[in-house]
């Protein structure tokens, strides 16, 4: 039997992280909107990443909404270390980059919010960031779930 905070299938984020002209991106499904008016979104950033460096430097990220089709990258952006490991060249080589508001996001995303940091908080293993989301745009509602990552064994639960 799962445990209670394992039952929802919720959708599957990466939240692109930028130094300069660097990104790093990493999966995180502890995303949630927080407010309708403004539009708020609390993020949770796992401990000692490459992700929470970035963020933590800066004061803008850009939240994706993966698509079916970035089930392949889920080894790569969260089980892989941007500290150790350029996900950025990764990305590039493979051209699965693209531009969207001035900065590079994966292509195909259901959806992208820009996001500008109001506060962060520890929350255990994670640092909670609250953001406001600044633009948006919504690309198609092929969304990539928790269960999809589940049926492939990508995660245990």
């Amino acid at each position: 039997m799962k445990r209670p905070w394992n039952l929802p299938n919720i959708p599957v984020y990466s939240l692109a992280t930028y130094v300069g002209d660097q990104v790093n991106m990493n999966i995180c499904t502890y995303v949630s909107a927080v407010s309708m008016h403004p539009k708020r979104y609390m993020v949770a950033v796992y401990h000692h990443t490459k992700s929470l460096e970035n963020i933590s430097k800066s004061k803008t990220a850009i939240l994706q909404i993966l698509s079916q089709q970035h089930i392949s990258l889920v080894n790569t952006l969260g089980k892989r270390s941007g500290i150790r490991y350029d996900k950025q060249s990764y990305l590039r080589k493979k051209h699965l980059l693209e531009d969207w508001n001035g900065r590079n996001v994966l292509k195909n995303c259901a959806g992208l919010l820009e996001l500008e940091k109001l506060w962060a908080k520890d929350a255990g293993d994670h640092t909670m960031f609250l953001f406001d989301v600044k633009s948006f745009q919504t690309n198609h509602d092929e969304v990539l779930m928790l269960d999809d990552l589940r049926e492939k064994k990508l995660v245990s639960i």
